[in-house]
């Protein structure tokens, strides 16, 4: 974590090689965590009213379901711009069954496919096996990130304090530097020659030997430089965004936070990233909130795209979209809708045969249904009900993970195989 950053960086750091993008070929994983559950109604799951049951949505009173490609989507918030210029990099799980209406339950199984705590995230078993050099592999922005001991996260959520890490020598607030040129390296080379010693002690124990691995990689200051360097200046960086709503004011930086995660990615110092925004449990007023919230994320999400773009990353990217679970199929008396068990997940890629479609069941009041997971059609009698699991055990596979030594640690053995991404 940053914690162990900054002491690795009052120690002084050995000299590792710098890890550049061109070492890992990879896929870069970003999930965006919407905490609080979403609304997938109003989004990538939409629903109209029914004759004869209370309201699901107010926007359905007067607006009908829109179409993008093969995906349909509500007319609500910024939701059109968005499926118009990202359906063909989109793939849309309906119907998953997160099994709880509790936050903490939900979020644990969301974002690990496991509804008690201890397994990783996806993101964190990404970069335990290609960022095991890396200094700082996998980027936590808030919300879930359990690494299960594979891994390590930093959060950084201000670009200054990584500048510092980067450069510990030198002092922030004047030019000359904490030391002279023969004590800094004094430093680093007793720091290497410590280090050297303990990767040769024989007889360590696994877990003795991952912590030295992490502590290695920790110094690996280099990599930071490059990737501090890279940084726009604080007036180039993305704004915290805010706005008034009606059960509280919200505040995001979720392009901030793509930024950061697009420029490690680009200068090799992480694999993974998790983004992660608040506000989405709207029990009143959910119309008025849930549009800005749900507007937000999919701007960010955009950025996000246009970033990757920019730096050359793109091509490389999957996104994950998701949250604790959905919310109700009604209002209820302060005009919110509380916690539903059925969510959706967004999965986004660039030119693949599994994007711009929808798989996934659920019926008109937005109660899920089971599905074939080979075909992913329908199957009431023989099929089965999507749960996180079987997307986070299908998204181990998709990107390489899944036979790994740290994966296997922390199995799916009841989980069925959903043909997800063909």
């Amino acid at each position: 974590m940053l914690k162990g950053l900054v002491a690795a960086a009052a120690g002084g750091g050995f000299r590792l090689p710098l890890v550049h993008a061109a070492d890992y070929r990879g896929k870069f994983l970003v999930c965006v965590q919407a905490d609080g559950g979403w609304d997938p109604t109003s989004f990538c799951d939409p629903k109209a009213n029914v004759r004869g049951e209370p309201t699901i949505n107010t926007w359905a009173n007067s607006r009908g379901v829109s179409q993008a490609g093969n995906l349909a989507y509500a007319p609500f918030a910024g939701n059109r711009a968005f499926f118009e210029k990202h359906h063909r990099r989109m793939l849309v799980i309906n119907g998953v069954d997160a099994q709880t209406n509790s936050h903490t339950v939900g979020v644990v199984h969301n974002w690990s496919g496991r509804v008690s705590e201890g397994y990783p995230t996806t993101t964190a078993l990404l970069a335990a096996q290609h960022g095991a050099e890396m200094p700082v592999p996998y980027l936590s922005f808030g919300g879930y990130s359990e690494t299960g001991g594979v891994a390590r996260f930093a959060r950084i959520g201000n670009p200054a304090v990584l500048r510092d890490i980067a450069a510990p020598e030198q002092s922030p607030w004047v030019a000359e530097p904490f030391f002279s040129a023969a004590d800094w390296a004094a430093m680093r080379s007793h720091a290497a020659a410590r280090a050297e010693r303990f990767a040769a002690v024989s007889g360590q124990l696994p877990g003795e030997v991952r912590t030295r691995q992490f502590h290695r990689s920790s110094f690996a200051t280099e990599g930071l430089r490059a990737y501090a360097a890279t940084l726009p200046p604080d007036a180039e960086l993305e704004p915290t965004k805010s706005y008034e709503g009606a059960n509280a004011t919200y505040y995001s930086a979720l392009r901030r936070q793509a930024q950061l995660a697009v420029l490690a990615f680009k200068t090799g110092v992480a694999t993974s990233a998790d983004l992660w925004q608040w506000g989405f449990d709207t029990h009143a007023n959910h119309d008025r909130d849930h549009e800005w919230l749900l507007g937000n994320l999919t701007g960010a999400v955009d950025y996000l795209w246009d970033y990757a773009e920019r730096h050359g990353v793109a091509d490389r990217l999957v996104v994950v979209m998701a949250s604790d679970f959905g919310r109700t199929n009604h209002y209820n008396a302060a005009g919110g809708k509380d916690h539903w068990p059925i969510g959706s997940v967004v999965v986004m890629e660039n030119n693949q045969p599994w994007t711009n479609r929808a798989v996934g069941e659920t019926d008109e009041l937005h109660f899920a249904g089971k599905i074939d997971p080979l075909t992913l059609r329908a199957d009431a009698e023989r099929g089965v009900r999507i749960r996180p699991q079987h997307i986070h055990k299908a998204l181990r596979a998709y990107l390489g993970i899944a036979g790994t030594a740290a994966a296997a640690r922390f199995p799916f053995p009841s989980a069925e195989s959903f043909a997800f991404f063909g």
